[in-house]
């Protein structure tokens, strides 16, 4: 697999976090660079959530310094979720086996396998300086679901499922190589082509789905996603665009 040209790779024996090391060294960068821990000692997921990381499974963030809004910026969750889905068929050469979670996760049979975490910070005149787009990949191994809070979709890993093994460096090539792609269409074409391409591999597409947020919950019919990356459910009331929410089903 071909590194993609323009993207920086530092791999790290040991990293607290590798969206942590993205803040450290974001003002050194002249380019986009992935960071790859092969040992996370502290990773997080969404609302600082822990996210466990063992031998084998993959810690990695990619920092780009977008000269963008904030809202814009946000819709490259759903370039990773995209690149993430390629690097997996990549991997497996079994694409229907995988499918995107909105806003953020990757399923595997309709379990999770990987996770997204987008960071900004530094803002000045209402740009951030840099962003990380963190990914927790379950290569090896998977967390114990008794861990999880009630109603979350249960952790797999890709070489219990399927019986592949790659190593973290060999997925970061794959998933290098498919980000960059995605990144491209992006910047060339916007985000309506990404929004496209995400809704062709999203789970639980026109059947109904709960969005959960600190204050309420919205059962609904997943109807799509909008220009502005919010799900759309169709509920009693009429359609209803959420911006941000963890979803069960």
């Amino acid at each position: 697999m071909t590194w993609p040209q323009g993207y920086g790779k530092r791999v790290l024996a040991e990293v607290d976090s590798t969206n942590a090391e993205a803040g450290r060294i974001a003002a050194t960068l002249t380019g986009p660079e992935w960071i790859l821990g092969l040992r996370q000692t502290a990773g997080r997921g969404r609302r600082g959530r822990p996210w466990a990381d063992p031998e084998g499974n993959f810690a990695g963030t990619l920092v780009l310094r977008p000269q963008e809004t904030p809202d814009r910026i946000a819709l490259r969750s759903f370039v990773a979720s995209l690149a993430l889905y390629d690097a997996f068929v990549a991997a497996t050469g079994k694409p229907d086996l995988f499918s995107l979670k909105w806003p953020n996760d990757v399923l595997l049979n309709g379990a999770k396998v990987a996770g997204i975490l987008l960071e900004s910070a530094g803002f000045a005149g209402g740009m951030p300086s840099h962003i990380a787009i963190g990914i927790g990949v379950n290569l090896k191994h998977a967390p114990d679901a008794a861990q999880l809070e009630a109603r979350a979709v249960v952790p797999v890993s890709l070489w219990a499922e399927t019986g592949i093994e790659i190593a973290p460096e060999d997925f970061l090539d794959l998933l290098a190589a498919a980000y960059a792609r995605w990144e491209h269409q992006f910047v060339t074409y916007g985000f309506d082509p990404i929004r496209i391409a995400w809704l062709s591999r999203a789970a639980r597409l026109g059947e109904i789905i709960t969005a959960r947020t600190a204050r309420e919950e919205t059962t609904g019919i997943f109807e799509t996603v909008d220009s502005a990356g919010n799900l759309v459910l169709n509920t009693p009331e009429g359609p209803v665009a959420i911006p941000a929410a963890d979803i069960f089903f």
